[in-house]
């Protein structure tokens, strides 16, 4: 990105505790209504990084510059006006329904005496309903859920109507409907409204699939900034989160398990186009090796079994199944105790598949699924 065109920049910036840098020399430029998540292991640094650029901590170097002003000398006024931050602290509110928690997003608007106008109790009630938490509005905060009280700190700071909002975590305590909700709202925000989102994240499939950038933190520097498409390869999130347990798949976007190991397989699963995914996973489950195949080596069924199976079979894509692989299926056959075929398509590339169901139903091994 153009340094121009920067709407918060971080200058060498140098983040930590009690005088001591823990992450340093961070130069990251963020544009105008762009989604930016941070992602990295437990314990790396995103909520220090979050808690320095909205004023939570001091900084130990560098500065934040928002639309050319140094961030930490604005005024708390300018800035609560400019910036919503939900972090990961539990809010102590005494009293307080969960309405008067939204409510106090606007309190950077309001006079001396915290007056509400006819507009500021709209803006309350459109920002609950956008979270669906209308129905918590009179109920007592603390004696709502974990989740709950995510959605209406959601709503407190949709309230507050920011240029940038800053969030730690936001989808910690949600279930997998809200935490599609969540991000469906903070997606909407940024690309309609021209918010900028700053957020970390422990899901990294929501991450890849709702950022416009990533920021990997790990060590002390900043480990990789770019796009989604940039990040999300299978060898830079192993080294990231140093997996050495299993796989990500940049393709389905999912965390895999390691593949079953010991035993020589004794199953081979006939599969393509994605019908093979169940199967191989449940065979993972129970521990069983398999071999799969005959897979093109663009299809999806082999994106995954490259990860999970003990022996692939593959054809070069776009071409027939060829006399190596068909040979290598034929002995697996041989070998094998159970051949499971999946449906799929076969047609004039795959077309040899009907000679190697023929030949496991022969044998009496065929189990079709």
């Amino acid at each position: 990105m153009n340094k121009q065109d920067a709407y918060i920049s971080m200058d060498n910036l140098a983040v930590g505790y009690n005088g001591k840098a823990i992450i340093k020399d961070i130069c990251i430029d963020i544009g105008k209504g762009e989604i930016v998540t941070l992602i990295g292991p437990n314990g790396a640094g995103k909520s220090t990084i979050l808690k320095s650029i909205t004023r939570q901590l001091a900084l130990i170097g560098g500065k934040v510059i928002f639309e050319e002003k140094d961030l930490h000398k604005m005024t708390s006024k300018d800035v609560s006006q400019k910036m919503a931050v939900v972090l990961t602290e539990r809010l102590k509110a005494e009293l307080m329904t969960c309405y008067d928690i939204v409510a106090s997003g606007r309190y950077p608007y309001t006079g001396k005496l915290g007056l509400l106008t006819e507009e500021d109790e709209k803006m309350v009630d459109e920002a609950m309903a956008a979270v669906n938490a209308t129905e918590f509005g009179p109920k007592d905060f603390n004696a709502i859920s974990d989740g709950q009280k995510q959605r209406v700190l959601l709503a407190r700071a949709i309230c507050q109507d920011p240029e940038i909002i800053v969030l730690d975590e936001p989808t910690s305590f949600l279930d997998v409907r809200y935490k599609l909700e969540l991000l469906s709202i903070l997606r909407n925000m940024a690309k309609k409204k021209d918010i900028t989102v700053i957020m970390s994240l422990h899901e990294i499939d929501l991450a890849e699939k709702v950022s416009d950038k990533i920021i990997c933190v790990k060590g002390d520097r900043i480990y990789r900034y770019g796009r989604p498409e940039e990040i999300f390869e299978e060898e830079m999130i192993r080294e990231l989160y140093s997996i050495d347990n299993g796989y990500f798949d940049p393709l389905l976007g999912s965390i895999e398990l390691p593949a079953p190991a010991g035993n020589a397989p004794k199953v081979l699963v006939l599969s393509s186009g994605g019908s093979g995914v169940p199967i191989f996973r449940k065979l993972q489950k129970e521990d069983t090796p398999f071999i799969a195949g005959v897979l093109a080596e663009n299809d999806i069924d082999y994106q995954l079994a490259r990860l999970l199976a003990a022996e692939v079979i593959t054809t070069p894509a776009f071409e027939n199944i060829g006399e190596e692989a068909f040979a290598k299926a034929t002995e697996a056959i041989e070998k094998c105790d159970r051949v499971i075929v999946t449906e799929f398509p076969i047609g004039d590339t795959n077309a040899r598949i009907r000679e190697l169901i023929a030949a496991a139903e022969a044998a009496g091994k065929l189990e079709r699924r």
